[in-house]
């Protein structure tokens, strides 16, 4: 694209200011090509990416472009009062390194919104909080009037080029438990997989968020509460392993040992549930379920997940059901992925 065709398009937010406005809550709302200007709050834009973050906190990558010298941290870990930078860094290395939308996460959207009525959300505008590469917003951005995606990684760039068709998207880089948002800026709100990576406790978060959009559905690792005692056992060791190999941060290094895994544990696992269908002992193997007839590739970027992430947070049911202190109803599914659930409570008048 020439320069001056440049010049000529209009920036991405222009016909975007009075949803802008509403999201944030403001009076006024300017649009620029590099930056928005929210009630005189300045936020830089980079690749149509909304940057929430302050400058200490933006990845790596984000800095280089905007703030050249400037010294980022990636490899540091931040406390409960910031951003823990190594998990940013593990994410935005995992969705830049598996930035596909499967054909397997269609099923796996299914899965997750099996507690919710499609039919609902033709007029809602939604969030997808800690959003990654936009995989699940991609399957509601004609279902709905507008999508929020926020993600706190360079994932949220990847998101933005898988969701180029969709003008009713807005892509922000911000940390979820400080959005500049006003109350009830989303009529629903779901984060999968996110709230048990982040150093905060991730059920006090899903209270916080409640004020956000009166109807919120999430995932957040189970405790195998619902498995046998020795896959307990099991879980204790797999503990030790990654909290070992979530120091590493070579890329070759990291590749390597996410294809041992794979090939080593994953698919063993998966062909002995599959040995074992015809006797119907099948769930009683650790990861088949969820993962048989997924891809390598699926499963290789879930195993980069699950072993490269210091932090992992685990609930029983009972755990998750005592939100009822602040929803006025929670429904748990009683299907995989463990445990996602819905929690409702009145619009805030």
């Amino acid at each position: 694209m020439s320069g001056q065709s440049q010049m000529d398009t209009p920036p991405y937010y222009e016909d975007k200011r009075e949803s802008l406005r509403d999201i944030f809550g403001a009076a006024t709302v300017t649009v620029e090509t590099d930056r928005i200007v929210v009630d005189g709050k300045e936020y830089p834009v980079l690749d149509d990416v909304i940057l929430l973050l302050p400058p200490n906190l933006w990845p790596a990558a984000v800095s280089t472009r905007l703030s050249p010298g400037a010294e980022d941290s990636a490899c540091g870990r931040a406390g409960e009062d910031g951003i823990a930078k190594d998990i940013q860094f593990t994410f935005g290395e995992e969705w830049q390194g598996f930035p596909e939308i499967l054909p397997e996460h269609e099923m796996e959207f299914q899965q997750y919104f099996d507690l919710v009525d499609s039919a609902s959300l033709a007029n809602a505008r939604i969030c997808d909080l800690g959003c990654g590469i936009g995989r699940w917003s991609h399957f509601l951005k004609d279902r709905c009037r507008e999508l929020v995606l926020l993600d706190f990684s360079e994932a949220i760039f990847v998101a933005r080029e898988n969701l180029r068709g969709a003008s009713n998207a807005f892509f922000f880089l911000g940390d979820l438990r400080q959005m500049p948002f006003r109350d009830d800026f989303a009529d629903f709100l779901f984060t999968l997989g996110v709230l048990h990576h982040l150093p905060t406790g991730a059920l006090e978060e899903v209270r916080s968020l409640s004020r956000r959009a009166p109807t919120l559905l999430v995932f957040l690792y189970y405790a195998l509460d619902n498995r046998p005692a020795f896959w307990r056992g099991l879980l204790s060791a797999v503990t030790a392993v990654r909290l070992a190999l979530s120091w590493t941060e070579g890329p070759q290094f990291r590749a390597a040992l996410t294809w041992a895994l794979m090939i080593g544990v994953y698919l063993p696992l998966i062909a002995l549930g599959h040995a074992v269908r015809p006797l119907g002992l099948a769930s009683k193997i650790p990861l088949y379920d969820f993962y048989r007839g997924k891809s390598l590739r699926r499963i290789r970027q879930d195993v980069y997940d699950r072993f490269f992430t210091r932090i992992e947070q685990r609930f029983r049911k009972e755990e998750i059901l005592a939100l009822r202190d602040t929803f006025r109803e929670i429904v748990v599914s009683d299907d995989p992925p463990y445990w996602h659930f819905l929690c409702r409570r009145e619009p805030i008048l």
